[in-house]
């Protein structure tokens, strides 16, 4: 039997990359901040402020309770109202504050005619 010799056809690929155009865009919306201007106004860090007053009293209200005597065990002042109940009141708190603080947008009239 005789082999017929066929030629083989090999396909070059030849990439050039001035011919590849990229047309994805970003999906995320970046907020309309100008140049040179800070993202939170100053409401906003007044609140983070006052968030952060309000945790660092219901942390510091929940420490404390030292003995004297290692010994003795004082069941009123380790499960105190304070340390119990109000610090983490306090501290939820001061969380929930610093989310309202993040998220607070002022209602200017530039802003409001921008929005949809």
């Amino acid at each position: 039997m005789a082999k017929t010799n066929k030629p083989e056809s090999k396909s070059t690929v030849t990439s050039s990359t001035s011919n590849i155009h990229t047309t994805t865009k970003a999906t995320a919306s970046k907020p309309n901040v100008p140049q040179g201007k800070f993202m939170f106004d100053q409401m906003n860090y007044m609140l983070l402020m006052i968030g952060l007053i309000v945790l660092v009293i219901g942390f510091v209200a929940m420490t404390g309770g030292a003995d004297h005597d290692p010994s003795v065990f004082s069941k009123a002042e380790k499960f105190s109202f304070r340390r119990v109940t109000l610090a983490p009141i306090l501290i939820l708190l001061g969380f929930g504050i610093q989310i309202v603080a993040i998220f607070y947008r002022s209602a200017t009239p530039s802003e409001s005619s921008n929005s949809i």
